[in-house]
């Protein structure tokens, strides 16, 4: 049977970081900010950001591939593309499946 799960929004995230370090709300929400555009600015620079324990954004190469518009049936050209990925830590896949 599958437990049903709530949804953890930034505001969600900012909160019970917060609470959990003892820090403001406004002192997380500049820094959970500032680290999201720093792993936002490495990808595209088209670096790769490992964080030990959690897991490592990266960027992979999309090659192009025939696509069907699915309204029409018509075959269509979808072109190659730059796309971001996360590879999660072994911790992190083991933390899910509540093996720790």
């Amino acid at each position: 049977m599958t437990q049903k799960r709530g949804t953890m929004n930034k505001t969600d995230l900012i909160a019970a970081t917060a609470q959990r370090s003892g820090a403001t709300q406004k002192d997380t929400a500049l820094i959970l900010e500032t680290a999201l555009d720093t792993i936002v600015a490495a990808l595209a620079a088209g670096e790769k950001v490992q964080l030990t324990g959690f897991g490592t954004f990266d960027t992979k190469e999309r090659a192009q591939r025939t696509g069907r518009n699915l309204h029409t049936g018509a075959l269509t050209q979808i072109p190659a593309t730059t796309v971001a990925a996360f590879t999660p830590s072994q911790r992190l896949k083991d933390a899910v499946a509540h093996k720790e």
